[in-house]
């Protein structure tokens, strides 16, 4: 498994599909009919959740490029993976008490998702995949599912990091330095203090990122994963 170069973008792709194909089957009004099957089950031994195909193109529909309406085979099972991890987070984060998310949460949340779209091309993704607007009762409910999750993953992997001095220090001299050089030969080099946040920020998110990375890994050796149907 690749380590994560963006932990931002792969905590809201492991957050976004939880209990999803329940709402999609609550709502009484749909822009699109879907056939819908179950593809896959993931299991702790205490919970089972199950991943159906609507399951995959509504995380489709989150990915600008992807196609919902006509999904390559590679494309769906490269997805049914990425739903695979949000279902082993989602029994994890199930044994956390948690504080439902606030209105401006969700609404701040959904602003960052518009700014990876045109508005008329997100909308058209939405429809496509049952919710008839960002307004949707049951996407709201989706997004503060996903802001539940998020905060997990923060509590989880980045509240327990200490950065030491030391640990800047030598990220400025074996890799900054040599890099910085490599990339802007004859620039005067910027100081470590001069760096010193972003270098914090790097060395965080490459331990978030190894964090995420090692926690797959075992639990995917402790869960049941089941594929039912070829995607």
């Amino acid at each position: 498994m690749k380590v994560f170069s963006n932990n931002r973008l792969v905590i809201i792709q492991l957050a976004m599909s939880v209990s999803i194909a329940a709402l999609f089957f609550a709502s009484p009004v749909r822009a699109q009919k879907v056939v819908d099957k179950t593809v896959a089950t993931v299991s702790d031994g205490v919970r089972t959740e199950l991943i159906t195909y609507t399951d995959l193109l509504w995380q489709l529909a989150l990915q600008p490029g992807a196609s919902v309406t006509e999904p390559t085979s590679q494309e769906l099972n490269r997805t049914l993976q990425t739903v695979i991890d949000q279902r082993l987070f989602a029994l994890e984060a199930e044994r956390i008490p948690r504080t439902a998310p606030t209105d401006k949460e969700i609404a701040d949340e959904i602003n960052l998702l518009l700014k990876r779209f045109t508005p008329a091309d997100f909308k058209l993704r939405l429809n496509q995949v049952g919710f008839t607007s960002v307004d949707d009762d049951n996407f709201k409910r989706i997004i503060g599912q996903r802001i539940a999750i998020e905060k997990y993953l923060d509590f989880r992997f980045r509240s327990f990091i200490v950065i030491t001095a030391e640990d800047e220090a030598k990220y400025y001299r074996e890799v900054f330095v040599p890099d910085f050089r490599r990339r802007f030969p004859g620039l005067l080099m910027p100081t470590l203090d001069e760096k010193r946040a972003e270098i914090r920020g790097i060395l965080e998110e490459e331990r978030v990122g190894t964090g995420i990375e090692t926690f797959l890994d075992e639990a995917k050796r402790r869960a049941q994963i089941e594929i039912l149907s070829e995607v």
